[in-house]
């Protein structure tokens, strides 16, 4: 079973010492670690580094983490609100996408 969490963890530590070569290889094990994790263990690896350090991990990365775990489990208003609140954290560009997640969210309840 893939757990992203220390996956994510690297990455954060990576882009927090600026090292472009380390960046990539986290950025890239990062992402294929994400891609085979369950939504249960996205969204425990989200809550455990983000309760550490809200901002360890990049809006990309928050973003596809929180994207994959929303196809995986598309009727869960629950999870939809969770990855709109996310996604209006970080600015006005995906203010539609969160509107978007929020009106599903809405409509399943």
């Amino acid at each position: 079973m893939p757990d992203p969490t220390p996956a994510a963890r690297r990455l954060g530590q990576a882009i927090d010492g600026a090292d472009s070569r380390r960046v990539d290889e986290a950025a890239r094990d990062f992402v294929e670690e994400l891609t085979f994790a369950t939504a249960d263990e996205i969204l425990a690896m989200l809550r455990d580094v983000l309760a550490e350090d809200w901002m360890a991990l990049p809006p990309w990365a928050r973003n596809l983490a929180y994207r994959l775990a929303c196809l995986q489990r598309p009727d869960d208003p629950r999870l939809l609100r969770e990855a709109a609140a996310d996604l209006l954290s970080f600015g006005p560009d995906w203010d539609t996408f969160a509107e978007d997640l929020n009106r599903r969210a809405a409509e399943l309840e």
